[in-house]
């Protein structure tokens, strides 16, 4: 994680006494903001996750759903077949509750007075919007946050501003927006899932320790060289344990007089930024729980209720393999006093002395295994898909007889998720509004192209007044949805209900090449036209 280029609008508050009373989270127990105290918080943090067995799910969770299924299982010379259905299953509903290429719009509430003048500024926010989205692989990223939901519990964005991002303008600088792992992030509050309502949030990072030292000595942390390589007494992120890595910790905080987020870096025993302004008013951290549980902001992933249901499948299959190794073949039975040895060797006679020969030795049939063994693991899996609506219809394993009863089939499979879904949707939504909050702050003037084509200087920091005024919409822009806009913006020009000029304007991106071109193009026309008629 690149919190070192988190800048934010970093003041001199060096002090550990002006951060307190700035509107630290440790104003209450009237400790000054340390690395000792701050690592106090991290493991009341760490002990939280720990009494509700996180990390061990987290870890079993992981495991189940790569396919190390038998991860610490003594087989005793029992097979060990994997049937992974968790995977496909994850990512099948992953994939349904992420389709959609989402799409943000900023329209200014009907109740705000004049609110024609927020029309340029939301439409020009939207178009930021987009530009953002692409930069970050928003649906890459889409599917990555929903699959740690599913997998792990809960989901994590963490935003910040990179000042090394090449954006296009004079000055370089550009958000950012990366996974975190839900073990690296501690809530100041655990009863309280809102992101919004805690008191501090603590995110936790291995980073290289010459790495580390040199921005504490950039930084001017005074204690920049006790930076040091984690040791035994030191909570490890995981067992991936490296000897040249050493744990930081971003703490931040809501001032309690400006509002505005607060920051500060160190290790166990050292700086290494002091206190400092992140420049936004909410807390850059969208969070996204599978299931929600009381009284916990950590979810119950969808993988953890599954799990018993897979190991019931992969015994049953390894028991019914080791069956059939040990008993699917017929075996020899032979008297060994009239036979001495017996042999397999095709075309070999066996010699017999005395007596009958049909009873000196007999085949006995192989076992047979009930059928009731092969239902039930169909049944097991097949009862699991349906929960999770993956069925053969969803599927589109089906022949493909009545069109319309599949769709409807596959809609009503997709239904389970929809609530899941909607918690997607709103918390893009959310990371819209800690955009917004960015540009504000850190855009400052920048040219943008007017819809009359003029290029002008727009000052971004009008929208620190204006998140009220508008809202954000989050939606699908799936290609069905454009090919009915458009059918209708046809339909309106062709029954004279509409111009050109209102057509084009409405028409979406990309559909027209050079469409503000084209529109004015036709004003000047029209111009022309008026001038010459007079």
């Amino acid at each position: 994680m690149r919190s070192d280029i988190l800048k934010g609008r970093t003041t001199e508050a060096g002090s550990r006494a002006e951060a307190a009373y700035q509107g630290g989270p440790l104003d209450e127990d009237d400790r000054e903001l340390c690395p000792e105290t701050v690592w106090e918080l991290y493991d009341k943090g760490r002990a939280f996750k720990e009494s509700i067995g996180l990390y061990d799910t987290v870890n079993t969770n992981e495991n189940f759903f790569i396919g190390k299924q038998w991860e610490g299982v003594q087989s005793n010379g029992l097979p060990t077949p994997v049937f992974n259905i968790l995977k496909r299953d994850v990512c099948f509903v992953v994939s349904s509750i992420t389709s959609d290429n989402l799409t943000v719009r900023a329209t200014p509430l009907a109740s705000t007075a004049g609110t024609e003048r927020l029309n340029v500024p939301a439409r020009i926010l939207g178009e930021e919007f987009e530009s953002v989205f692409e930069h970050n692989r928003m649906p890459a990223l889409l599917r990555e946050f929903a699959r740690d939901a599913a997998v792990r519990g809960d989901g994590c964005i963490y935003t910040w501003w990179d000042t090394e991002m090449k954006n296009g303008t004079a000055v370089d600088g550009g958000i950012r927006s990366e996974i975190i792992p839900n073990t690296r992030v501690h809530f100041g509050n655990p009863n309280d899932r809102r992101v919004q309502s805690q008191p501090y949030i603590i995110v936790e990072s291995r980073e290289p320790v010459g790495a580390l030292r040199r921005r504490a000595w950039e930084n001017g942390s005074p204690d920049f060289d006790a930076i040091a390589v984690d040791d035994d007494n030191t909570h490890p992120v995981d067992e991936r344990r490296t000897d040249d890595k050493v744990t930081k910790l971003l703490l931040m905080w809501r001032d309690r007089e400006t509002g505005e987020i607060r920051g500060y870096e160190c290790t166990r025993n050292a700086q290494v930024r002091a206190p400092f302004d992140m420049g936004v008013r909410l807390y850059p951290i969208v969070w996204l729980g599978w299931d929600y549980v009381p009284d916990c902001y950590h979810g119950q992933a969808m993988l953890t209720g599954l799990i018993p249901n897979q190991i019931f499948i992969n015994k049953m299959w390894a028991m019914s393999m080791l069956s059939l190794m040990t008993t699917a073949y017929p075996k020899i039975v032979y008297d060994r006093t009239r036979i001495p040895k017996w042999t397999n060797q095709v075309g070999q006679a066996i010699g017999v002395t005395g007596g009958d020969v049909s009873t000196a030795a007999r085949s006995i049939s192989p076992a047979a295994i009930s059928p009731q063994v092969t239902q039930f693991i169909e049944a097991a899996i097949d009862q699991t898909n349906r929960n999770l609506g993956t069925t053969n219809a969803a599927l589109g394993d089906v022949d493909p007889d009545n069109t319309s009863a599949i769709i409807a089939l596959q809609r009503a499979a997709a239904t389970p998720s929809e609530i899941t879904k909607q918690n997607l949707h709103q918390c893009v939504e959310e990371l819209a509004r800690i955009y917004l909050e960015f540009a504000a702050s850190f855009y400052g003037l920048r040219m943008v192209d007017l819809e009359d084509g003029v290029t002008t200087l727009f000052d971004f920091g009008v929208f620190r007044d204006l998140p009220m005024a508008l809202k954000i919409d989050v939606g699908a822009s799936a290609y069905y949805s454009e090919i009915a806009s458009i059918q209708t913006l046809d339909n309106l020009l062709s029954q004279g209900r509409i111009d050109v000029i209102q057509y084009l304007e409405r028409v979406p991106d990309g559909y027209i090449t050079d469409r503000r071109g084209l529109i004015e193009e036709i004003k000047k026309m029209r111009e022309e036209s008026a001038t010459n008629g007079k």
